[in-house]
């Protein structure tokens, strides 16, 4: 078992997102490891003592994050000396690399820098390549400890070239396989309706986790044994039997977006896509141009959130605006078609809708979108009734506008 204790206020207080245990778990995991439990404390010496204490109860491996750095709120290196009865001494390596760095940077080095060089002198030092503090490994009563700097990518760098790989030596012959079918278009209530006598069919050692996000509903099956292709191959026959139980909501397995599918089916068919978007405001075109490569399909977009952008550039009738409102049928149809010719592609994606919190009438409350697709084939458009959240009505009218891409390429075919 391993714990993960991550330390930091900024933590607690929600001014940062603990995006590290999240990552850490997940590669964990892939190690053939489970993680027990995952604990956020202060940057208090008494409540890291605490935590060492309850983790080393339960957990053979704990690792931390955060508190190595040069300021005075960075107290976890002190701690660790108290708890591992050792002192602080200058590592004349890790000073090298301190000073190589901020020449790199073209930085003077400050005495407050130079302390990084500071480490327990009974800690076996794991080299950062990308900063300044290094990583500090311990052994005490048998439980290993290893603690990391905060930042991001420091994290990640001494995971992969030392944490990861001392668990993976030592996980013996157990291992985790997990397979995650991604699902679009329906709720988590209706599609555990949907698949309950499928669900109620998996063997014991086979366990279902439901993993909703707005518009996104990912079905993970996770076995742990000794016999990983005896396992692959018994969650592969689930899976098959689920793709013909519920084809239409399903898209894709694993890590893949909605994004990268769309991409890879425009791909190819050698077509081109462009977007026109009011109510998400460039969210779709931001998640397309993160995917690598979309540059050989995506042509660009026209954020057209005023209804002068509507007529002028996308060649919509003020009438219809006039008639049916900017957030309708007729609207987004020729919102589609004009961004389709004026930025001459073979799709166009258009949405419009009411965010929210205001801007909702009886006819069209809040969380009212229309999206269309214009393609080699003609328009298809569609209502959506999303709720009264502003930020997740956005990111879910994105995901369905995708999904929708998707379903008419799919189609068209």
């Amino acid at each position: 078992m391993v714990e993960i204790i991550t330390i930091g206020d900024e933590l607690l207080i929600g001014q940062v997102v603990n995006t590290n245990a999240a990552w850490m778990a997940e590669e964990i995991n892939g190690a053939g490891w489970s993680v027990r439990q995952i604990t956020s404390v202060s940057d208090n010496a008494d409540e890291i003592r605490r935590a060492l204490d309850e983790a080393s109860g339960r957990a053979e491996v704990i690792l931390m994050t955060g508190g190595l750095g040069p300021t005075k709120d960075d107290i976890t290196k002190d701690v660790l000396c108290d708890y591992f009865s050792t002192r602080l001494v200058i590592n004349n390596q890790v000073l090298k690399n301190i000073e190589s760095f901020f020449h790199r940077k073209g930085f003077p080095l400050t005495e407050l820098n130079r302390n990084q060089a500071l480490v327990p002198e009974s800690a076996h030092v794991i080299e950062n390549l990308l900063g300044t503090a290094p990583g500090l490994a311990f052994e005490k009563n048998g439980k290993r400890y290893v603690s990391m700097p905060g930042v991001p990518y420091e994290m990640k760098q001494i995971m992969e070239v030392y944490v990861l790989p001392e668990l993976l030596k030592s996980s013996g012959d157990q291992v985790i396989v997990h397979k995650t079918v991604l699902t679009q278009g329906i709720g988590e209530s209706f599609l555990a309706k949907i698949i309950e006598e499928w669900e109620e069919s998996l063997a014991p050692d086979i366990k279902l986790a439901y993993l909703p996000s707005p518009g996104i509903v990912r079905l993970r099956l996770s076995m742990r044994g000794t016999d990983r292709m005896m396992m692959e191959k018994k969650m592969a026959e689930k899976v098959d039997a689920l793709q013909k139980l519920i084809p239409a909501y399903i898209w894709g397995e694993g890590k893949e977006t909605l994004e990268e599918n769309a991409g890879k089916l425009l791909k190819e068919k050698g077509k081109t896509l462009a977007t026109a978007e009011s109510c998400t405001g460039g969210l779709i075109a931001h998640r397309i141009t993160a995917v690598p490569g979309s540059s050989g399909w995506f042509t660009g977009s026209i954020v057209a959130y005023a209804n002068r952008i509507k007529t002028d550039v996308l060649g919509v009738s003020l009438q219809d605006i006039e008639s049916h409102g900017a957030v309708s049928r007729e609207v987004v149809e020729s919102m589609a078609a004009g961004a389709r010719n004026y930025l001459k592609t073979d799709y166009a994606l258009a949405v419009s809708g009411i965010a929210g919190p205001d801007g909702g009438t009886d006819d069209k409350p809040v969380g009212t979108v229309w999206i269309a697709v214009a393609g080699p084939q003609g328009i298809k458009s569609r209502k959506f009734l999303f709720g009264d959240e502003r930020m997740r009505n956005i990111q879910r009218s994105s995901t369905a506008a995708l999904g929708m891409l998707r379903e008419v390429i799919l189609k068209e075919e």
